[in-house]
């Protein structure tokens, strides 16, 4: 059975989460550091390197659900944690479910996801540190406890640029939209915005690199204007559209026949 039989998709915490670690580059204050949630004393928790195209193997049309358990020294575990993985790795077609903390972050590394729904996370859908240095596309956000996008920049010397493109968010009950910070590094694109309420925003535009945004659209609550929700000016980069009127946001079709969300018609609509 694809949809749950007997579990809640809120329901979370029940165990730790798919954690993969790799020797691509991150920056941070060492080549390799300990990845959140594994304590110091267990080695199996170093990730990062110097080899941009590491091979941490293929997953495929996987379902990661009801994670994000405490299981190391106060922290809980994505549902997909990427530590320093390469672009020799193969991620497509991948589901989070109610994980308690983040949906899926990366720590550095070059690694590409492609077909994600990350649904119901209770911290932040997609959260991005230590220049990781990959491309997100196509993708689906549905009611994160916290942001949509927490978009991290550097932490050490090495500074790298990722890509977010082609998705659709649901922002529902999440805290905010898209969370910047000045050194944030990323170029987005084709995102699609519905379902936002007020206090939601996307905060400010990173001043330290340069960074693209472009062709996002939203779809605003009744009474309310775009620059209630996207601030510092990146309203310049938003067009208004009417609810499922959008020309961008994600590929409903990669996801049919194998995910929860969709079998189950948490996306009917989208």
């Amino acid at each position: 059975e694809i949809a749950s039989p007997n579990l809640d998709a809120e329901l979370n915490g029940l165990w730790g989460g798919l954690i993969i670690l790799g020797n691509a580059p991150i920056s941070a204050d060492a080549a390799s550091v300990q990845i959140e949630g594994i304590p110091p004393s267990d080695q199996n928790g170093l990730y990062g390197g110097t080899d941009a195209t590491d091979n941490s193997g293929i997953i495929r049309y996987v379902s990661i659900r009801h994670g994000g358990a405490n299981i190391g020294e106060g922290n809980e575990i994505n549902g997909l944690t990427l530590g320093g993985v390469g672009s020799g790795t193969i991620i497509e077609n991948i589901e989070i479910v109610a994980n308690q903390d983040d949906g899926i972050e990366w720590f550095g590394g070059t690694v590409n996801v492609k077909n994600a729904i990350i649904w119901n996370a209770g911290d932040d859908a997609v959260d991005t540190d230590q220049s990781w240095g990959g491309t997100l596309d196509n993708f689906i956000v549905v009611n994160p406890g916290d942001e949509c996008f927490e978009l991290d920049g550097p932490e050490g010397t090495m500074v790298a640029k990722h890509t977010i493109m082609n998705g659709t968010v649901y922002a529902a009950n999440a805290d905010g939209l898209v969370d910047n910070d000045p050194n944030s590094n990323v170029d987005m694109s084709n995102v699609y915005f519905r379902n936002i309420k007020a206090g939601q925003d996307f905060d400010q535009m990173p001043t330290d690199y340069i960074c693209v945004f472009q062709n996002l659209q939203v779809t605003l609550p009744e009474g309310t204007v775009v620059t209630d929700f996207f601030k510092d000016g990146s309203d310049a980069f938003v067009t208004v559209v009417p609810m499922g009127a959008n020309t961008v946001g994600a590929d409903i079709t990669k996801f049919q026949t194998w995910s929860w969300a969709v079998v189950s018609g948490a996306l009917n609509g989208f």
